[in-house]
């Protein structure tokens, strides 16, 4: 474990899966500063540096100081711009170690066509910050996620508010707990570099129809379940099992488990 005397940059600070890796961090003794588009006074010992890497605004004042980086910001478009204002100042900076997450399937989602880009433009944009950072010159780590569980269950919520909810045929998921993910992602920061590390996925395979189902099952709504046929390469790619990692299923909690805890 490196020895970290600096304050750890959190991109994404705020945002569900970051606010668990700050916390985490903070908790264990570690100085932490977020860079956050609102500005904030520092919180419980947490700095906050005002910016917005959509422009680059705030990137060098964030990363003034630290050593190790952890990246978390990110849309469904824009990332490689995000990320190489990041690298950019980080380099500048002399910090040595950053940390990227991204998702299982980002190198195996293909956006040919239109459609393609409107309904899976993340998966590109995570690829194509990925390479920022693998060509950034820095010393680097990328770990690489399925479907965290409080997205899902947003997903089915939304998809929940139709009497009669379109599903998309074939689709799978693996969706994993944040907080596992987030534990993975600080132990990654605090050890040495290690490039494109082993996927984090959940421990069960879904169908998309199965996990708006149980959804609607536990909140007692009454909705029919429509399945309906995506075009293009992308979603061939998906319902092939490309945004899945069977043989990297080791996060523990289920959705069952999780919607237990969740959904009264």
């Amino acid at each position: 474990m490196q020895n970290v005397t600096s304050p750890i940059l959190v991109t994404g600070g705020t945002g569900t899966l970051g606010r668990q890796i700050v916390e985490k961090l903070h908790d264990t003794g570690y100085a932490v500063r977020i860079l956050s588009r609102k500005q904030r006074a520092t919180d419980n010992g947490v700095q906050f540096v005002t910016g917005d890497l959509a422009t680059g605004q705030g990137a060098e004042a964030a990363v003034e100081g630290v050593e190790i980086i952890v990246h978390c910001a990110g849309t469904n478009k824009g990332d490689e711009d995000k990320t190489r204002y990041l690298v950019e100042a980080a380099k500048r900076a002399g910090a040595r170690h950053l940390v990227y997450i991204s998702v299982v399937g980002a190198d195996r989602v293909p956006l040919a066509s239109g459609i393609d880009r409107t309904m899976f433009a993340y998966f590109g944009s995570k690829h194509a910050a990925e390479r920022v950072v693998a060509e950034s010159e820095l010393a680097w780590t990328t770990l690489r996620a399925t479907q965290f569980h409080d997205l899902t269950l947003m997903t089915a919520r939304q998809m929940a508010k139709l009497p009669v909810i379109p599903v998309p045929s074939g689709f799978r998921f693996q969706p994993v707990e944040t907080e596992e993910v987030a534990q993975r992602l600080v132990d990654l920061a605090l050890g040495e570099p290690s490039g494109l590390v082993a996927d984090i996925a959940g421990p069960r395979v879904y169908s998309m129809a199965d996990l708006v189902r149980s959804y609607v099952h536990a909140r007692h709504l009454r909705r029919a379940i429509m399945p309906i046929w995506i075009p293009g390469k992308a979603a061939g790619a998906i319902r092939a099992g490309a945004n899945l990692a069977p043989d990297h299923a080791c996060g523990h909690r289920t959705w069952e488990e999780f919607l237990a805890t969740h959904v009264g």
